[in-house]
């Protein structure tokens, strides 16, 4: 659908457990200046009201009635119903709240809540990475296209979301994507999250460097940086091994997508110290019993945050094979491959225009 002409305007929020960021979508752009408003996930009524408010103030900033709203949550629910349940940030939805149904009430409109990182692929697989890198391969005169893409957000947690061939897998019950409770490489009986979130690089900084101090990533990439004190080789390594942990995780779920990955949340702005592992252990090797080894993934991942690797992707191995029996030619690329991106819209960006574009398909079904 050519969504950039549709004039309905949806209304969408990024609901995180701290703060609900509010917006309001025409034509595939932000209408309004987003705005914050405290979650308030302790009390249910106070939780309700802040969601009333914001969606309000909305109404009143925008020139046309609204067709729906749509927004993520950060956490698996009942998304095909509206129905918010157990999540550890919002602990007043405890025991199930129909969100949508009451919003629906409350507004009169149709409301579409999803994943986060399912609405943050959605919306790189149609306005971001996806086209970015597509329009990369085509100019460079490649035939390779991709049309599948893996997102993934860092911060306090490790999100996903998948998009193929320009639909956003749901799953049967709401839970397509989420890589978050896979086995954890380093830790076999943990989850992969604990080493691939904030949690992670302060717990490793900490354990490498007997720092005590309370450090945040952005803390721990200036002391790479030398804006601030520390110890630079531990810093290094707490980056290296998320890298790591994450790498493993996305190639396990990037075998079965095949697809382009594409990173977004707070702490890929660390990308630089991340990456370089991560894309190290997509391809990195496995032995088999009878002493071989095989790829990790069965196809070669770039870091396309690298400006070299970018053009070895897009030249790939493209070349032109003759069409037996006759003086026809045709394009060939045999070379297997994916990129890793870093999102240029940023993680907010793109979950607002993943809702918007997901609300107007159902609209439209």
């Amino acid at each position: 659908m050519n969504y950039k002409d549709d004039k309905r305007i949806i209304m969408t929020l990024d609901a995180g457990g701290t703060n609900f960021v509010f917006s309001a979508m025409q034509g595939g752009e932000q209408m309004i200046e987003p705005f914050a408003l405290p979650s308030m996930a302790n009390d249910l009524n106070a939780c309700l009201g802040q969601l009333v408010k914001g969606f309000e103030k909305i109404q009143h900033l925008i020139p046309m009635d609204a067709s729906a709203i749509s927004f993520a949550f950060p956490g698996p629910a009942d998304y095909e119903n509206g129905i918010i349940g157990d999540l550890p940030n919002f602990p007043s939805f405890r025991g199930g709240v129909a969100l949508g149904p009451y919003l629906q009430i409350r507004f009169g409109m149709p409301v579409f809540i999803n994943n986060d990182g399912s609405l943050f692929a959605y919306g790189e697989a149609m306005a971001g990475a996806l086209p970015l890198v597509n329009n990369r391969l085509e100019e460079a005169g490649s035939p390779k296209r991709f049309n599948n893409l893996l997102g993934l957000t860092f911060g306090t947690g490790f999100g996903a979301g998948v998009v193929i061939n320009g639909e956003l897998l749901v799953g049967d019950n709401g839970l397509g994507g989420d890589i978050w409770c896979f086995r954890n490489k380093k830790y076999p009986a943990y989850i992969v999250e604990d080493s691939v979130a904030i949690r992670a690089i302060k717990r490793v900084y900490r354990e490498l460097s007997g720092d005590v101090r309370d450090l945040e990533p952005k803390d721990i990439n200036d002391i790479i940086a030398g804006k601030i004190d520390g110890n630079v080789d531990a810093a290094k390594k707490s980056f290296a091994e998320f890298g790591e942990m994450a790498g493993d995780a996305i190639a396990m779920a990037d075998t079965i997508v095949d697809g382009l990955v594409v990173i977004g949340g707070g702490v890929s702005k660390a990308s630089a110290h991340i990456l370089p592992a991560l894309v190290g252990e997509m391809n990195s090797k496995l032995k088999m019993m009878n002493g071989e080894e095989v790829g990790h993934m069965q196809m070669k991942v770039y870091n396309l945050e690298d400006e070299q690797q970018f053009a070895d992707f897009t030249r790939g191995g493209a070349v032109k094979i003759n069409v037996p029996g006759s003086s026809v030619q045709v394009d060939y690329d045999p070379m297997k491959r994916i990129g890793v991106i870093v999102s240029k819209n940023g993680a907010s960006e793109s979950i607002a225009l993943g809702a918007y574009v997901y609300a107007l398909n159902k609209l439209d079904e």
